[in-house]
Formats: structure tokens, C-alpha cells, sequence
């Protein structure tokens, strides 16, 4: 158990780091290829999640603890599928009012731009290489820092908690962004607590991402006007 919570924290302080080092460098350069497409970079998301594995296996604990099953596959299907779809509509109307409301500092979309798909091709591979980079995520917030967590400590508290950091790990995409995925966080953690599975918020998750990058193709012009923040 002392090296599953040891070996968690580490993972998500090496995580935090990365996002921090990102952001450093998007402040003074927008990459001409797409981020999310690098061989290295997705190596690396694949290493993780199999030490997130590791890491559940040595705890002890159950699967079940985890979220690594599902009592109702369709209903999480369809849950994941809703929240995905409501969350996608709702942000992009949102945002525009908050870039309006408080300028556009507010909000940086270095990010979003670094992912665009540029071309056919991009579209095709960025969708792909998004399903490891997401399910890093709901592996470590809500399975091992939620889930495996949830055993010695009180569930609504670990989902207050890690859902702000998983805000403070969206600082590149500026106050917007980390607000949005603050919530967004806290929003994941009840599906995977209501329905005990990581289903769902995983497949909400997913439809979010590449719904954003959907937006975003149909904003370009508009997204373009920003500098690197």
C-alpha cells in the first residue's frame, strides 16, 4: 500500500511538472507539428498507463475499488455518452461569454492550437491518439487518486481536492481553462462514484476532448487572433 500512494503521488507531481514545463513553453512558442502526435510523447503516455496498472495490482486492493468494472455497461455507455455530449455544447457558448466578459486574457488556446489536426491525415490520427492520453488521466484521477484513495479517506473530499488540481494541470489554456476543467473534474469524479465504474467518465471525457477539437477547427480564424500566451 506505502509504495501504491507513494508511487501515485509521484506520478502525479511528474505530471504536474510536464504541464508546468508545457506551459513555460508555450508561452514563447507555438510548434509548427502536432503536439499530440509525437512518437515520444505517446511512448511515454503508454508507459504510464501500464505503471498505473502496476501500481493498482500492488495495493491490494480490489479491481472493484478501482473502478475496472462495470455493473451496467450500457448504462455507462449511454451516461458517459450523455454528460460528453451536454458538457461539449455547453462550453463553447460559455467560453465566448467569459472571453467577452473579461477579456481575452482569460483564456489561452495555445493548447487547443498545438493539437488541431492540421489536415485529413491528423484527423484521422489525432482521435487515436487521444484515447491513451485520456484514459492516462481518468486512470490517475479517478481510478488510483479517487478510487484506490477512496479506501482510507473520504471520496467527496479526494474529488474536491484532485478535481482542483486536475484544474491547476490545465494552467497553459489560462483562468478559463483551469476554472472549466476544475469543474469538469469534479463533474467526472461524480460519474465514476455514481456508477462505480471508469466507463463512463472516460467515454465523457473522450467525447469532450474531441468535440473541443471539433469547435475549434470551426473557430479557427478566431482562435488564430491569440499569440502564444
Amino acid at each position: 500500500m506505502i509504495f501504491f500512494v507513494v508511487g501515485t503521488l509521484l506520478l502525479l507531481a511528474f505530471l504536474a511538472w510536464g504541464t508546468w514545463r508545457t506551459a513555460q513553453a508555450l508561452r514563447a512558442w507555438l510548434p509548427d507539428f502536432n503536439l499530440l502526435l509525437l512518437p515520444a510523447e505517446n511512448l511515454l503516455r503508454l508507459g504510464l498507463i501500464v505503471f498505473c496498472v502496476v501500481l493498482a495490482r500492488l495495493s491490494g486492493l480490489a479491481f472493484a475499488q478501482f473502478g475496472w468494472q462495470s455493473l451496467d455497461l450500457g448504462r455507462d455507455l449511454l451516461a458517459g455518452l450523455f454528460v460528453g455530449s451536454v458538457v461539449a455544447l455547453l462550453v463553447p457558448p460559455l467560453a465566448h461569454w467569459a472571453i467577452a466578459r473579461f477579456g481575452a486574457s482569460v483564456y489561452s488556446p495555445v493548447v487547443v492550437r498545438s493539437i488541431l489536426p492540421r489536415h485529413r491525415r491528423e484527423w484521422l490520427l489525432v482521435p487515436l491518439a487521444l484515447i491513451p492520453a485520456v484514459f492516462l488521466e481518468e486512470l490517475l484521477f479517478r481510478s488510483l487518486l479517487l478510487g484506490g484513495f477512496g479506501a482510507f479517506a473520504p471520496p467527496l473530499l479526494l474529488a474536491i481536492v484532485w478535481s482542483i488540481l486536475f484544474g491547476a494541470m490545465h494552467l497553459p489554456q489560462g483562468a478559463l481553462g483551469i476554472v472549466v476543467a476544475a469543474a469538469l473534474g469534479l463533474l467526472l469524479s461524480w460519474l465514476f462514484l455514481a456508477t462505480e465504474s471508469l466507463v463512463a467518465p472516460s467515454i465523457a471525457h473522450y467525447l469532450i476532448n474531441l468535440l473541443q477539437l471539433v469547435w475549434a477547427s470551426r473557430e479557427k480564424a478566431w482562435l488564430e487572433t491569440w499569440g502564444p500566451a
